[in-house]
């Protein structure tokens, strides 16, 4: 475990003295505003979830390990938090944990029955990055090949469940779950399942492979790192060494080539959510890197999520419904997402605003850098606000949701002006 991961006990009593404390708060809260007014009540109730999401943050990004990361996972699912809360926890997102080299070095060795200067003809010392569970060093072969090689934390694996099963129980009693507790079960389900997943890295090795050998038939100027084998385990993952620039570097370069890019990020996730049914669903910037030829590289297929031939169905009909502003088709298939609380409750007028708002960057020519879309839809949320409860967070559509978001804003920050209409209708053809 990292250096300053507790012991399962320790980590336990830290998660019981964070949920008693907040449980405290919310009460203390609660006498405070009995005789408070409406807008005092909302404003003590925002002031509460602020403490309370700076509180989890704290607590998880402090106890590293395996608990930080239920906390960074619980973060990508930040609609099922109120905004104060998911805000704070985002900087998990952020945070990482050091690891001594020695305890490297052991783990390497373990996993690959080697000692690590004939596994390696170098290796560097200090890592190029961390994370919550494992960090990454680069390395050479001994044939001569430059690689990087992934490091899962020792122990991490082995607390992980008990951790989530906290983890829930402390959100749960804290009350700033925005679900009923069917949903609850099912999103907790999936959490555990892209934890095993995230945490077994011959997992990722697969998808890696899988990716590669899918975008390379489409598009050779999407790259994904080649995985050896041979120096790879359940815990160690070598990969070949691919560079290119950060998107921040990339957002200086010709207008043609952002959009080149732009648009090649956004075929490549079309073509996996429509076609392979299973996409990378981390669109951190960071996990992403640029060439000025226009190639993409993509890193880190730890998480991935595959989809039903029924689900995608339901989004290309969804898709179509709202390309003709058909309302009861759209809530149809939204029903069919279990993304809809009953039908005839939003207003028509309401749906075709949105669906104007939703599609402009797909259908028009669009300045991203601009980012008229996510102005006017601030604007519709407060229009909307009464009906919320109409619609709801699903299993199915949150990581589809999350990273169609999360791509919008790396073509934000790539400052992309272009009409991707042609490409939107390639991905999904339009029905009479």
């Amino acid at each position: 475990m990292a250096k300053n991961a507790s012991s399962p006990g320790k980590r336990f009593m830290k998660l019981a003295g964070m949920t008693a404390s907040i449980a405290t708060k919310t009460v203390s809260n609660s006498i405070r505003n009995l005789t408070a007014d409406e807008e005092q009540k909302l404003a003590a109730k925002t002031k509460l979830f602020q403490d309370i999401g700076l509180q989890i943050a704290d607590t998880l990004g402090e106890m590293k390990g395996a608990v930080m990361k239920v906390g960074q996972i619980a973060s990508q699912y930040k609609d099922i938090f109120p905004p104060e809360v998911a805000k704070a926890i985002s900087k998990l997102q952020r945070q990482a944990p050091a690891m001594p080299f020695a305890a490297i070095q052991q783990q390497v060795e373990r996993e690959l029955g080697k000692p690590l200067n004939v596994a390696f003809k170098s290796f560097e010392q200090e890592p190029f990055a961390a994370a919550s569970i494992g960090q990454v060093h680069k390395a050479v072969l001994p044939s001569g090949e430059q690689v990087v090689v992934k490091v899962q934390y020792p122990g991490v694996d082995e607390a992980c469940e008990s951790d989530l099963k906290q983890v829930r129980l402390a959100l749960r009693l804290m009350g700033v779950l925005k679900i009923d507790k069917k949903l609850q079960d099912q999103l907790f389900a999936e959490i555990q399942d892209s934890l095993s997943a995230e945490l077994n890295y011959e997992i990722e090795a697969q998808n890696l492979e899988v990716f590669k050998t899918f975008h390379s038939k489409l598009d050779d100027k999407i790259i994904i790192p080649t995985v050896y084998k041979d120096y790879s385990s359940r815990r160690i993952l070598t990969l070949s060494l691919e560079q290119g620039d950060s998107i921040e570097t990339a957002s200086s370069w010709p207008i043609e080539i952002r959009n080149t890019i732009g648009r090649r990020l956004i075929r490549a996730l079309g073509q996996e959510m429509f076609f392979l049914k299973r996409f990378h669903c981390d669109p951190h910037p960071g996990n992403f890197a640029f060439r000025q030829d226009g190639s993409v590289i993509i890193y880190d297929y730890g998480s991935v999520k595959t989809l039903s031939n029924e689900i995608v169905y339901s989004f290309k009909r969804l898709v179509n419904a709202a390309r003709h502003e058909d309302i009861d088709l759209i809530e149809t298939e939204l029903l069919e997402l279990h993304s809809l609380a009953e039908k005839g409750k939003f207003p028509s007028d309401l749906y075709k605003l949105w669906i104007e708002v939703l599609l402009r960057p797909l259908t028009t020519t669009y300045d991203f850098a601009e980012n008229s879309s996510h102005h006017d839809g601030m604007l519709l949320v407060k229009k909307s606000l009464k009906y919320w409860d109409v619609f709801k967070p699903s299993p199915d559509t949150l990581m589809v949701n999350r990273t169609i978001s999360g791509h919008y804003w790396n073509l934000i920050h790539l400052k992309v002006h272009d009409n991707l209409n042609d490409l939107f209708e390639e991905l999904v053809p339009p029905s009479n």
